[in-house]
């Protein structure tokens, strides 16, 4: 039978004194305000301690500890990196010991490589498409694969082959070049390519022999490198696939032989949160063992952000 209209009865609830009350907000996490004169470590502290920016907050002195006692900080980033103009703040963390090593993809490489040789980087696809003229600049495609080749032939990873192809030729832009500045620093660079993503495999002189060689060469060198992240950290910037997936066959290389990972801190940084880099860097790696955040921001806004703290934080 249908109910009838029938107001429920509230003289017998039960209530409770509100400073009984476990809460999440509370006034001593709340932000605090900022003078116009504040340094970057003042602005940081008066974050709040909530959400993103108690995230935010962790991963700095994640960084710093890392650093400090020698746990490694591994950075991967995509092309996109690159192409918002981030090269002088990496290459300054990189000076100042904050890049145990770096791992990109071959867009970021080629990105970087016309960068140092021209001071450009980033044609307009749209416009080019049409006419054929897309991805045919003839010094990436010649020089880079040359590089390639000839390293992988003398026995280098890509990463190997292309910093010391910029170390010994010097070119104009090699100041702005991430990749020149890890051949001056002795950062070590792996470099994780699918085959038919980038534009230099359009070119004649590309090798299939030499670009899978020089690749599974730097996944290994990659897989030794996460293997020292003990109470490390790594960064993914901007890959959403092709490092996400390498990075979780590294970690799966590494445990197999015994080595924990304990304290690993892992971050993924990027636009928005995608499937892979949640899963592949920010859950699985960490399960039990660690602790792995998710940043979603502009590059350009949020590493310049998170070097400026680290910095700050470092010398505090």
């Amino acid at each position: 039978m249908p109910f009838q209209y029938e107001e429920f009865d509230l003289s017998g609830i039960h209530t409770y004194p509100l400073k009984s009350r476990p809460s999440k907000a509370r006034v001593e996490d709340f932000a605090r305000k900022v003078e116009p004169q504040a340094s970057i470590g003042t602005f940081v502290a008066s974050l709040p301690n909530a959400l993103a920016a108690a995230d935010f907050k962790a991963i700095v002195a994640a960084i710093v500890a890392a650093w400090r006692n020698q746990g490694g900080v591994l950075w991967g980033f995509g092309a996109h990196v690159i192409k918002t103009g981030l090269a002088p703040v990496l290459i300054d963390l990189m000076e100042r010991g904050f890049v145990s090593a770096i791992a990109t993809n071959g867009a970021a490489v080629i990105h970087d490589f016309e960068v140092a040789l021209v001071g450009a980087t980033s044609e307009d696809v749209d416009e080019a498409l049409g006419p054929g003229r897309f991805g045919m600049a003839d010094e990436t495609g010649r020089l880079l694969n040359g590089a390639i080749c000839d390293g992988v032939a003398a026995g280098l990873g890509i990463g190997q082959a292309v910093t010391r192809f910029l170390a010994d030729k010097q070119p104009q832009h090699a100041r702005a070049s991430i990749l020149a500045a890890a051949a001056r620093l002795h950062v070590p660079v792996t470099v994780h390519v699918a085959i038919g993503t980038d534009i230099i495999h359009m070119h004649p002189a590309a090798s299939g022999a030499a670009l899978g060689e020089g690749s599974l060469r730097d996944f290994r060198y990659f897989v030794s490198n996460v293997a020292r992240l003990d109470r490390g950290v790594y960064l993914n910037c901007g890959s959403a696939v092709v490092l996400p997936e390498v990075f979780l066959k590294a970690v799966a290389l590494a445990r197999n032989r015994g080595l924990p990972l304990a304290g690993l801190t892992t971050v993924n940084l990027d636009f928005l949160r995608s499937y892979r880099a949640q899963t592949n860097v920010v859950s699985r790696p960490t399960a039990g063992t660690g602790r792995g955040y998710s940043l979603v921001g502009h590059h350009e806004i949020m590493i310049p952000l998170l070097a400026a703290a680290v910095k700050a934080a470092s010398s505090a």
